[in-house]
C-alpha cells in the first residue's frame, strides 16, 4: 500500500525516533509499504518518520542510480537495505558538496556538505546486528536518511545565503500548497 509522504511543518520530522524490537507489530507490512511508497515517489531512501512513524527505521536503494545509465557508466555499487535502530559510528574522509532533495520537502533542493565515507551499526528485517562502512553516494543517502531518524532535515545543513532563499518555498509546503506527484501529508493544528 502506498502511504502519504509527511510534509515539511509536521512535527513528526523534527523527533528523534525511537527504537524498535522484533515484537513491532505488523513489521513486515509497514516494510513492504515502505518500499512501495518509496518506488511510487521515485525516492532512494525513506525513513519511517516521513510516513508518520517516530521509529529508527529507514530504506536505501542507490541500486536504481545504475538503473538509466548506459552500461559503462554504471558502477555497480549500489545498495538495497533495511536499516533499523542504526547508529553512526564514525563518520571520515573529505566533506564532499552535493545537491540534495527531500520527499517531505518537495521542490527543494541544495547543496548539503557530508563526509565521504560512514560505519554505521544497524539491524536488519530478521534483526540482526551489523557492522559496515559505506562510502561516497551510499553512504550520502545513509546519512540523509540517519538524519531524518534523529529529527534533522537536510534544508537545516543548507549555507545560510541558500536557506534564507527557500524560506517562502519552505512556508508553502508547511501550508499545504505543495503538489507533488505522490501522496503527502500536511500537517494541520488542531
Amino acid at each position: 500500500m502506498i502511504l502519504p509522504i509527511y510534509a515539511y511543518g509536521n512535527p513528526v520530522l523534527k523527533k528523534v525516533a525511537k527504537e524498535i524490537d522484533s515484537n513491532y507489530p505488523d513489521l513486515e507490512k509497514l516494510l513492504e509499504n515502505m518500499w512501495e511508497t518509496l518506488y511510487h515517489s521515485n525516492g532512494i531512501g525513506l525513513a519511517a518518520p516521513q510516513i508518520g512513524k517516530a521509529i529508527r527505521i529507514f530504506l536505501v536503494d542507490t541500486q536504481q542510480l545504475d538503473e538509466n545509465k548506459p552500461e559503462e557508466e554504471q558502477r555497480g555499487d549500489g545498495i538495497k537495505q533495511v536499516f533499523i535502530n542504526a547508529e553512526i559510528i564514525e563518520e571520515a574522509g573529505e566533506d564532499w558538496p552535493y545537491e540534495e532533495g527531500c520527499l517531505s520537502i518537495p521542490d527543494i533542493s541544495g547543496d548539503v556538505e557530508r563526509p565521504e565515507e560512514v560505519t554505521i551499526r544497524y539491524q536488519d528485517e530478521k534483526f540482526k546486528e551489523h557492522e559496515q562502512t559505506f562510502k561516497g553516494m551510499n553512504a550520502r543517502v545513509i546519512q540523509h536518511e540517519y538524519d531524518h531518524i534523529e529529527g534533522i532535515l537536510f534544508t537545516e545543513l543548507l549555507k545560510p545565503a541558500k536557506k534564507q532563499r527557500i524560506r517562502r518555498k519552505l512556508e508553502a509546503i508547511r501550508k499545504g500548497k505543495a503538489k507533488p506527484s505522490y501522496p503527502m501529508q500536511f500537517y494541520t493544528k488542531k
